[in-house]
């Protein structure tokens, strides 16, 4: 059984408060770790959320602000502390690379660990070799350069057993008919198609600091769960606006154009201190699940439809 969750480490934007720690999301996608945007603190809350440094094969950066970035270098100390046997893949802005490397060398350590780096120059695939998903990168609109991540599982195939029945096929024949596409039968040619069907991959999003833009509209297509920033109300646009940040609203109404399933609102501006105002406003736009952010809480991936 695949074991799909997100666990949410942190949600504040800019400052951490004494209830909201800076930002930190891992996603567990059957055997994968990743974690997104390791703010300050992120490797005490992982302590917190029963995350060891093992479970991470990949780090994603969509930016080079410290809500986002500060808690590099103590998370890619405890890699190396812990002794992590497999290699883990960093992903983040190229233009960033300057502080990506301040970060991993902030202080002594001992380097035991295999940390590969795949610096991203525009949008598009990233390398993910090996990994049962795709992971694509999408610029965003923010004061400094910002990608947002984009996880495709690719579609499947289900065999269904009533057709296979009608058909006579049992055993040793299906598994060839799988790899082949077609066996014959007592003189019939029977294909793939006629006893199976394709069912969807899932789709993950993170969407971080960003004004409205062509890339979140990408990000968010065809979610099924989308964690996007959601830094102020509607009162407050315009310093969203200025900020390169978005309002509940806006968030909601996105996710409601794209079909997502299940959106996780966070990145709260410290001027609101209850986030029931995020849950009202965006609760006005999107009728599908919806979760405002806490730190340490977690949010399983939709089932399939």
């Amino acid at each position: 059984m695949s074991n799909r969750e997100l666990v949410v480490l942190g949600t504040a934007s800019q400052v951490p408060t004494r209830h909201r720690n800076h930002n930190g999301y891992l996603l567990r996608w059957d055997g994968e770790g990743l974690l997104f945007d390791p703010g300050e603190g992120t490797q005490r809350q992982m302590l917190h959320a029963g995350v060891s440094a093992t479970d991470l094969t990949r780090i994603f950066v969509t930016h080079f602000h410290g809500d986002h970035s500060l808690g590099l270098a103590g998370v890619i100390q405890r890699i190396n502390l812990d002794k992590v046997p497999h290699p883990v893949r960093a992903y983040y802005p190229a233009s960033g690379q300057v502080y990506f490397d301040r970060l991993r060398q902030a202080t002594a350590y001992h380097e035991t660990a295999q940390l590969h780096t795949s610096p991203i120059t525009s949008s598009g695939p990233v390398p993910t070799s090996g990994a049962p998903f795709t992971m694509n990168a999408v610029a965003l609109s923010h004061p400094v350069d910002s990608y947002g991540y984009q996880l495709i599982e690719p579609d499947g195939r289900r065999m269904l057993p009533g057709k296979l029945a009608e058909f006579g096929l049992s055993g040793p024949v299906v598994g060839k008919l799988q790899r082949h596409a077609a066996v014959e039968v007592d003189g019939r040619t029977i294909t793939l198609d006629q006893v199976s069907e394709v069912y969807r991959g899932q789709r993950f999003a993170f969407v971080m600091d960003t004004r409205m833009c062509e890339g979140v509209e990408r990000l968010a297509d065809g979610a099924d769960l989308l964690v996007i920033e959601a830094t102020f109300l509607s009162a407050d646009a315009h310093l969203a606006e200025e900020h390169g940040h978005l309002t509940a609203a806006q968030a909601a109404r996105v996710a409601a154009a794209a079909g997502v399933r299940t959106l996780v609102l966070t990145h709260f501006s410290q001027r609101y201190p209850d986030p029931a105002g995020h849950l009202a406003e965006a609760g006005e736009h999107f009728d599908g699940e919806l979760v405002v952010a806490e730190d340490l809480a977690r949010v399983p991936v939709p089932r399939r439809r």
